[in-house]
Order: C-alpha cells, then structure tokens, then sequence
C-alpha cells in the first residue's frame, strides 16, 4: 500500500536560484519541476507538496539560438481579431523580463487551481537583492547541474 502524506505534514523549504547566463527553457523546467513537489519522494499529484522558488538576476537570463527575437507569447483579446503577440526582445525593452521565465514556468504546469496556487511559490527579482533573506533560502548552483544549463553568448 503505497503511504499518502497529509496536509499537516508536508514540509515547504526555500531555494535561491541565480539566473545569470542560464537558459530559460532549462531553468523553467527545472523550476517547475520543484513547485510541484517532483523531486520529493512524497510527491502526489492532487496536493500542493511543492516548494517555494526565489530566482535573482533575472534580467540576465538567456535563449538560446535567435529565439530571444523570433520567439512569440501569443494572447487574445476575447474580440474578433484581437490576436496579439510579444517577444521576448519587447518584454525586456519594457522592463517586464521576469514575465518571460514566468509565462515558461506557467506552460509547463497542468492547467487549473492547484497550477495557479503552486505559481504564487514562484518569486522573481531583478538583481541579487530579494526581500526574502529571513527563510533562509538554500542556494541551487543551476549553473554546475549540468554544463548546457549555460549560455555563452
């Protein structure tokens, strides 16, 4: 019989993520991955077991390839022909790039209310300041995982 974790026991730890020269699709994946509680061996999939995510530096992330300027985040007005589309390039530009790691990060959790309630675990800040200093975040070296986790432009 395989044991169920309860509400009352699951245990939400901190990390600190650097972004700095780290490729947005393998950080995203890799971010996704714990907030939903994946790398635990207590994870489920109807329980929000995941844990929170502090990523700084975020306006040094980078795509690999031209997809920092071919890439598109289509949306839709609700109107006939409202259509619209940004990149990458264009959120930058207007000071919105932790929207780019953070649209990644929502397309890789299943749709509904618990992949809304996971993503607020989600913190993104520009620089290396945060205001979360006091849960004492443990740091993730992203950049030794793995030497692809790079981007060197």
């Amino acid at each position: 019989m395989t044991p169920f974790i309860k509400k009352k026991e699951i245990k939400q730890n901190w990390y600190l993520i650097d972004a700095e020269n780290a490729a947005v699709g393998r950080l995203a994946a890799f971010i996704s991955r714990v907030l939903r509680g994946k790398n635990k061996s207590t994870f489920n999939p109807h329980l929000d077991n995941g844990d929170f995510v502090v990523v700084t530096n975020i306006e040094k992330i980078k795509f690999t390839g031209k997809k920092y300027s071919d890439k598109k985040y289509y949306r839709h007005t609700g109107y006939p022909g409202g259509i619209k589309y940004s990149t990458p390039k264009n959120l930058s530009e207007r000071n919105k790039s932790q929207d780019i790691l953070k649209l990644a990060v929502k397309r890789m959790l299943p749709g509904g209310p618990l992949a809304k309630k996971q993503l607020t675990k989600l913190k993104i800040y520009k620089g290396l300041t945060h205001p979360h200093q006091n849960q004492n975040p443990t740091l993730i070296d992203f950049k030794n995982l793995n030497k692809k986790n790079i981007v060197k432009n």
